[in-house]
């Protein structure tokens, strides 16, 4: 009887309480999800932000693979040719741009947010037609859709000018001059459109950042309409 209490009295020491584990949906588990098919992340689907008045935007669209590079001279001068083809139409205006070996980059000016979505919907089948038809291929062109970022100040705007012009030497190395596969080096009365936006216009004075960029940015700004009246005489 002793050693029954004895023993009665030393099992809960002895006993620990077991997690009971509950299946349930849903959560954080590893290796959920829809697994990724692209050798790079897509372009988030996420809605991008909507505007109803003019509006700078930044723009980049990247071609598939398979598609050869843009920044040879025969279709450079088709990418070009379709910029200069879609001048404000839709309400999108191209101000500046630069075309790298698998993507490029757009500074364009948009209406609303349909104007951009129409007018980069009429760019991307205009130039998906011309570099098949040049190249000789079928298929897709573009990678995926293409990706936008609003524009809101001036210190952002002008990060952004000097992101696209000087783009190249990010994938190149530094450069003594400018990218001839970039907006600054084209006919720019003939191929970009005049911002209509304060923003482009004036409040790029405002900006606390300069760069090179900037500079031959505003050199290529203020020599067009000296080119303009020289061409006129």
């Amino acid at each position: 009887m002793c050693g029954s209490a004895r023993l009665w009295q030393t099992l809960p020491n002895q006993m620990k309480q077991l997690s009971l584990h509950i299946p349930q949906r849903g959560g954080k588990r590893k290796g959920a999800g829809r697994k990724r098919k692209a050798p790079r992340p897509r372009v988030s689907h996420k809605a991008r932000p909507r505007f109803d008045k003019p509006a700078a935007v930044i723009v980049t669209l990247r071609v598939a693979q398979g598609v050869r590079s843009l920044r040879t001279r025969r279709y450079f001068e088709v990418i070009e040719r379709c910029f200069a083809d879609a001048r404000e139409r839709f309400g999108l205006r191209i101000i500046e741009f630069s075309v790298l070996g698998n993507h490029f980059h757009l500074l364009v000016e948009a209406d609303s947010d349909r104007s951009l979505s129409r007018g980069m919907q009429g760019l991307n089948v205009r130039i998906a037609r011309a570099l098949n038809r040049v190249m000789e291929r079928r298929g897709t062109v573009f990678d995926d859709h293409y990706h936008a970022r609003l524009l809101c100040s001036p210190t952002v705007l002008v990060n952004a000018i000097k992101y696209v012009l000087g783009n190249h030497e990010h994938h190149f190395g530094p450069s003594r001059g400018v990218d001839p596969c970039s907006s600054l080096a084209c006919d720019r009365s003939a191929v970009l459109s005049s911002p209509r936006t304060w923003l482009i216009r004036q409040g790029w004075r405002r900006a606390r950042v300069r760069s090179i960029w900037l500079e031959r940015w505003i050199a290529a700004r203020c020599a067009e309409p000296t080119r303009n009246l020289a061409q006129a005489a």
